[in-house]
């Protein structure tokens, strides 16, 4: 292995066929993943600890459940706006946001997170959980340059994401290699977390450390320098 670390495979899907793959899984979502992703995902809102009044960017928002704990952290006095590729996760999000009675407090947007649709220095705080590595590896930096550009300054940044470690696991080995098998299914892959976030021009604060089916998972938070 190089010194200089474990190299990130490509995720070489279209984006057309990923918001085709997700729009299928909508329905379903809840059943397939919400439980794997549930307690890291809270585990990240609450190392982002965002406060009364504040507003609060989600990028890959999925079926909604976190856009309401972040409606709700961020109180009457704030404001959420979300992005996600799929139109099928933007319906089932909008439908539980207006379930919840949140809809004048809740923007959701159906797009791409290479290029956000909001001002510069708009939110206090972004948070994605198991997003991030669903990104091709040229295309991270962009995404993350993108939640910087929308941030005011001192804002945070929270990430959850299947993290890379070194030595991989056996765990670790037979997924990558599934990943790059059977890319449609199996369409997201380790990343090196903190280093990407600290590339993006980002000061890390916290991370954590954690894993799910034996995957490792990193929770790192990040603050854009005033």
């Amino acid at each position: 292995m190089s010194s200089r670390g474990p190299t990130t495979s490509r995720v070489l899907r279209p984006r057309a066929a990923a918001q085709a793959a997700y729009n299928r899984l909508a329905r379903w979502y809840d059943l397939l993943a919400g439980g794997s992703e549930v307690r890291l995902r809270d585990r990240g809102l609450s190392a982002l600890a965002v406060r009364e009044g504040e507003s609060v960017l989600e990028v890959g928002f999925g079926t909604g459940h976190a856009l309401l704990a972040l409606a709700d952290a961020a109180g009457a006095a704030g404001r959420v706006c979300g992005i996600d590729i799929s139109d099928r996760m933007v319906e089932r999000a909008r439908a539980r946001v207006d379930g919840a009675g949140l809809a004048g407090r809740v923007e959701l947007v159906q797009g791409d997170a290479v290029a956000l649709t909001w001002a510069e220095a708009r939110v206090d705080a972004v948070f994605m959980a198991f997003t991030l590595e669903l990104f091709d590896t040229p295309d991270i930096p962009t995404v993350l340059a993108e939640c910087r550009r929308v941030m005011k300054p001192g804002g945070r940044l929270g990430v959850v994401a299947m993290a890379q470690r070194r030595p991989g696991s056996l765990t670790v080995r037979l997924y990558e290699w599934a990943h790059h098998r059977f890319p449609s299914a199996v369409d997201c892959r380790p990343i090196p977390v903190r280093v990407l976030i600290e590339q993006a021009g980002f000061v890390v604060e916290r991370v954590e450390e954690s894993s799910t089916w034996g995957l490792p998972v990193d929770i790192v938070v990040g603050t854009k320098r005033a």
